[in-house]
């Protein structure tokens, strides 16, 4: 994999001295800039979320199959929706859309608050609350990806996700650290508090956005416009394919990060503390990862982009095997490098390939396709886990990555596809 991985960044990779668009004449654009903003303040808030439920969930029953259920419910819930969403999302206005899933999330999230701050937490209740958490997830996600198109030109959307990449990073590496410390030293509760204030004010950055016309075709019915996104969605076999891939490798990483890293914080390392150190340095390497997408051309993108996906398989790695912290912390950095390098050639592929006004049910078939077997893998690597042990879980999740990913490198639409942007 570091052969394979070493080659490709050598033969394909060429920081261009002549890429589009400088961050600093991006962040000239008013609505760039609140997206920025928007992105860095919702993104800190959900770093830290994560640590908080599934150290809250924990402390709360101590057992990590009930803490799975919880993990996995809003990505379930997020299945059942998401194309709904990303319909709506086309023939809509994105911009309401986002406004009003990050608004409701803000009000679950006060909820889970109190009821862990006055000692009312329950299963059942965060089962009920992830549940509206994932159905806000499913509104929000493929809104999101075709609304960047209305707020920059075309030649400019490889730059535009790569600087709102750097956001989400920055907000990833503080916020993974802060969190785990926030856990620690005050509580679930009180994190998740933090968290619901962030969504309130990333609400406000994007209702404030002036976004350029959205395009729409006449409006057909529902089942309609569904039919004509799966079309869309089939027809080019290098989506369909990785996101088959990454119905497997989606499940390998949030049964890592959601619910097999903290538990091995909490069971062999210092727990929270150490937990958000390691996710702050998926977010460094993220961090990295976009700063290096920000001026990247790749002669052949999805080649580049599946192979990046090799390193996520590090960190569970590094951690079947009790490598020291220092190592297990730079296994985190190359896997967030790797993964920012796929985000950013995949979505600015698919906003060049796919026409806008069908962007977003594309995404949403993307999404769904992606996590379709996540609540499956979480759920699972939790019996696993206190059945035989985090070794052999962590072991069957970084497999979970790695072989699926091989083999998306076989096939020829990936392996041969070439850009056919200048960015690209």
């Amino acid at each position: 994999m570091y052969i394979a991985a070493h080659y490709a960044l050598k033969l394909e990779i060429i920081l261009s001295t002549n890429y589009t668009s400088s961050w600093k004449i991006l962040l000239q654009n008013s609505n760039l800039r609140k997206m920025f903003f928007a992105y860095f303040i919702s993104f800190t808030g959900s770093s830290m979320a994560p640590i908080a439920m599934a150290f809250g969930i924990l402390e709360l029953t101590g057992s990590t199959k009930d803490t799975a259920f919880v993990i996995a419910t809003p990505t379930f819930a997020s299945i059942l929706v998401l194309v709904l969403g990303g319909v709506l999302a086309d023939r809509s206005s994105r911009q309401k859309i986002i406004v009003g899933a990050e608004s409701t999330a803000m009000l679950v999230q006060l909820v889970i608050a109190t009821l862990f701050l006055t000692g009312n937490a329950s299963i059942s209740a965060m089962i009920v609350l992830m549940l509206i958490n994932g159905i806000t997830i499913a509104f929000n996600a493929p809104a999101a990806t075709g609304f960047i198109t209305q707020l920059v030109d075309k030649k400019d959307l490889q730059a535009t996700n790569a600087l709102l990449g750097i956001a989400r990073n920055l907000a990833l590496i503080m916020g993974a650290a802060l969190g785990g410390l926030l856990v620690a030293f005050i509580g679930a509760g009180w994190t998740i508090l933090i968290d619901a204030i962030s969504f309130g004010l990333s609400a406000l950055f994007v209702y404030s956005i002036i976004p350029n016309k959205q395009v729409k075709h006449h409006p057909e019915s529902i089942v309609k416009e569904l039919v004509l996104g799966w079309k869309e969605f089939t027809h080019h076999k290098w989506i369909w394919v990785i996101v088959l891939q990454f119905a497997f490798v989606v499940a390998g990483i949030d049964a890592f990060m959601g619910l097999l890293g903290p538990s091995v914080a909490k069971d062999y390392l210092n727990g929270p503390s150490d937990w958000g150190l390691i996710a702050g340095a998926v977010g460094l390497g993220t961090l990295i990862g976009g700063l290096i997408a920000f001026k990247l051309t790749v002669k052949y993108p999805m080649r580049l982009a599946t192979i990046c996906v090799l390193f996520f398989s590090l960190i569970p790695l590094a951690m079947a095997i009790s490598l020291p912290f220092y190592l297990i912390m730079l296994s985190a950095v190359l896997a967030g490098l790797g993964i920012q390098i796929f985000s950013v050639i995949w979505f600015t592929t698919l906003q060049i390939k796919i026409p806008a006004e069908m962007l977003s049910r594309v995404c949403a078939y993307d999404h769904i396709g992606s996590i379709s077997l996540a609540p499956l893998g979480i759920v699972v690597s939790g019996f696993l886990y206190e059945y035989f042990g985090y070794q052999i879980v962590l072991i069957l999740a970084a497999l979970i990555i790695i072989v699926p990913t091989l083999l998306v490198l076989l096939v020829k639409d990936v392996w041969k596809m070439r850009a056919n942007h200048s960015s690209l």
